[in-house]
């Protein structure tokens, strides 16, 4: 008779656990950071609000009599809108310079002698920002809007973990993007100029403004394949408002969740080209 060899799955590697439980620290560091600017958030949520109804009022009135445009109906553009306001502190769009602050001081020498690499710790950082930003900044805007308007509810079971996924996803494919931006000051020094392009360009291009379906089909579509803007915040929405079918829904989630691997990698490699020609003052 043959003999049965029983195969033991090796023990869990412990620098592979001592790296979670760092990462896990730091993003809960970043949290207690930024949960001591409470005026800031009751200000930046009255701030949204109040867009948020000129906004409303705004698509609700492209929809006219319709009562319907791109795809959406009233209830849907209402959600995207208010939701939409909530998740712009979480992704968020714009506002972080802090990489490039300290390119500019010098103070990014501090960094690399640290045993965690920037992009892992910048990234740490940003999700419990994230993480703050969704209790404070994101609920209220949800829960004012169906005070004043008819929202949309999703009828789908699998939409909210999908939305779920959607959101974090566009937060780390975001915090990429400006670290991207930000480490143009290895080179730049003076980013002013990469950050107003960026500024304006997700803005646009990411359905901040207005619904990139109101676009050309074709338009649309180069937008998703060619840039990672519209995974920024167009995704998440229309995944939450049930604009596509489940098959749609799964397929812009993996794009963007593409995307998001290739900023990441492209932040890893920008910085390591960075650090062996980075000159600080004095050493």
């Amino acid at each position: 008779m043959g003999s049965v060899t029983a195969t033991v799955a090796p023990p869990t590697d412990p620098n592979v656990i001592r790296w979670f439980w760092t990462f896990w620290a730091i993003s809960r560091a970043g949290f207690r950071r930024y949960a001591t600017y409470r005026q800031a958030a009751v200000a930046g949520v009255v701030t949204n609000s109040v867009f948020g109804f000129l906004r409303c009022y705004l698509l609700l009135a492209v929809a006219g009599t319709a009562g319907a445009v791109g795809g959406y109906d009233r209830a849907q553009l209402a959600t995207f809108v208010w939701v939409g306001q909530g998740l712009l502190a979480v992704v968020l769009l714009w506002g972080w310079t802090d990489l490039a602050d300290r390119i500019r001081t010098g103070d990014i020498a501090v960094d690399l002698l640290r045993p965690v690499p920037p992009v892992t710790s910048y990234l740490a950082t940003d999700l419990g920002r994230a993480g703050y930003a969704a209790l404070a900044r994101l609920v209220p805007p949800v829960l004012v809007g169906p005070l004043f308007f008819d929202v949309h509810l999703p009828t789908r079971w699998p939409t909210v973990p999908l939305f779920a996924l959607s959101a974090v996803t566009a937060v780390v494919l975001c915090f990429g993007c400006r670290f991207l931006v930000n480490a143009s000051a290895y080179w730049l020094q003076d980013v002013r100029g990469p950050m107003i392009l960026w500024t304006v360009g997700s803005g646009v291009l990411a359905g901040l403004y207005f619904p990139l379906r109101f676009l050309p089909e074709g338009l649309q579509w180069a937008l998703w394949l060619g840039t990672p803007f519209p995974s920024l915040l167009q995704t998440p929405l229309d995944v939450l408002v049930e604009r596509d079918p489940p098959g749609t829904q799964l397929g812009l989630v993996a794009l963007q969740l593409c995307w998001t691997v290739a900023i990441l990698l492209a932040c890893h490699r920008v910085q390591r080209r960075a650090e062996r020609r980075l000159v600080v003052q004095g050493g």
